[in-house]
């Protein structure tokens, strides 16, 4: 489970920047909360709310870079830049992330990355013990020697193959190509994510329908799961159908692809198939991101979605994020961290589940939980308060 992670001097955040979903005895039992294996109070949802261009899909991709590093960067062409961009006003100043996670055993980790887009300056990860965090491997580069210290305890690498992984590349994503145990845990990180370099992979449906299609098609327990919310969304389905097509496009070979149907009933109790390429631009969206966030709830991990509420009703963000919030939807204790500019959502979580985003004047981003302002009660009108400008993190216009 994700305990925090921090950056620095990334795309429109200069100075450092924390995102924390640790939760401590003054919060109350709100929902979305749990206690992970280890024995620390973590919240399960975690809402990030600001105005166009302050900066908030920037502050969910440090989580996704650094989840790409740890697993692909190693398939990286071998002189290809680092995709990090500094701030504009810091360009010869290297990007720093750090994030401190738990494995489903309990323990906890630190890792620590420093590096410009063409190298890593340093790379270390630490492992939680009695005493505090005690590292399992340091790498730093020697600008003078023109090579890779590294220092490791029980990680498992040989120390002449750890020199010579590549400027751009990860350790512990090369370390896992030689079978390091240890690494390989780090590569199976599960992620799901609508974020890229770019930021928001827009929604296509002739692109994502058939790929929602074929995940509900290979998991029927999640299918079902699937049909029966879609059902009770008041979204006017009765069923839902996944068949596999066969599409030949002119002066093309045939494909086989798996496509929805949704199935609504008449007045008379007739029942009439539409394809999902019909249906709402609301429906697809809910179809497209059960997808996503069903695979999580099975089986545990991280979701974060940039503009949560795309094409969907502000009351449906509830039902939604209800499905986080309960041990017998998320028996494994899954996490969202999501943005949207839905501010009802102001009227469903705790403040210590809210992320505040603003930019100033010099262009520079900040970031803040909403519990850290002073004064705020926890029977506030978070909605109303916010809507008048009370916590900042609203249009100037």
């Amino acid at each position: 489970m994700l305990h925090r992670y921090a950056f620095s001097n990334f795309q429109s955040f200069r100075e450092p920047t924390e995102v924390s979903l640790r939760l401590n005895r003054k919060v109350p039992q709100v929902g979305w909360d749990v206690v992970s294996t280890g024995g620390h109070r973590l919240s399960t949802v975690t809402a990030v709310i600001g105005a166009n261009g302050s900066g908030k899909t920037a502050l969910l991709k440090p989580l996704v870079f650094v989840a790409w590093f740890l697993k692909n960067s190693f398939r990286a062409p071998v002189d290809s830049l680092i995709a990090v961009t500094p701030h504009f006003s810091a360009i010869d100043e290297p990007t720093e992330f750090e994030v401190e996670a738990e494995d489903p055993d309990g323990q906890l980790w630190r890792y620590v990355l420093r590096l410009t887009p063409q190298r890593v300056l340093h790379e270390a990860l630490y492992q939680q013990k009695v005493k505090g965090f005690s590292y399992v491997f340091v790498r730093d580069w020697d600008e003078s020697a023109q090579h890779y210290q590294v220092k490791q305890q029980d990680f498992g690498m040989a120390p002449s193959e750890a020199r010579k992984v590549r400027p751009n590349a990860s350790l512990i994503s090369t370390a896992a190509q030689y079978g390091v145990e240890q690494a390989q845990m780090f590569t199976r990180i599960h992620l799901q994510t609508n974020v890229v370099a770019t930021g928001r992979m827009s929604f296509r449906a002739d692109r994502d329908l058939p790929v929602a299609a074929r995940h509900f098609a290979l998991n029927q327990e999640q299918q079902a799961w699937m049909v029966s919310l879609l059902k009770s969304w008041n979204l006017g389905l009765s069923d839902v159908q996944v068949r596999e097509q066969t599409l030949q496009m002119p002066g093309e070979e045939p494909e086989k692809v798996w496509l929805p149907f949704g199935v609504h009933t008449d007045r008379q109790g007739l029942k009439h198939e539409l394809s999902f390429f019909n249906e709402s631009s609301g429906t697809q969206s809910a179809f497209v991101l059960l997808a996503g966030l069903l695979p999580a709830l099975a089986e545990g991990g991280l979701v974060v979605v940039d503009e949560f509420e795309n094409d969907l009703h502000p009351h449906m963000l509830e039902p939604i994020l209800d499905l986080f919030a309960h041990k017998e939807t998320n028996p494994h204790k899954a996490q969202i961290i999501f943005t949207c500019h839905a501010m009802e959502v102001l009227n469903v979580l705790h403040k210590s589940q809210v992320m505040l985003v603003e930019k100033n004047e010099e262009c520079e981003s900040t970031a803040w939980r909403m519990d850290s302002i002073l004064g705020i009660r926890n029977d506030d009108n978070f909605y109303a308060k916010y809507m008048a400008g009370a916590y900042g993190a609203v249009p100037q216009l």
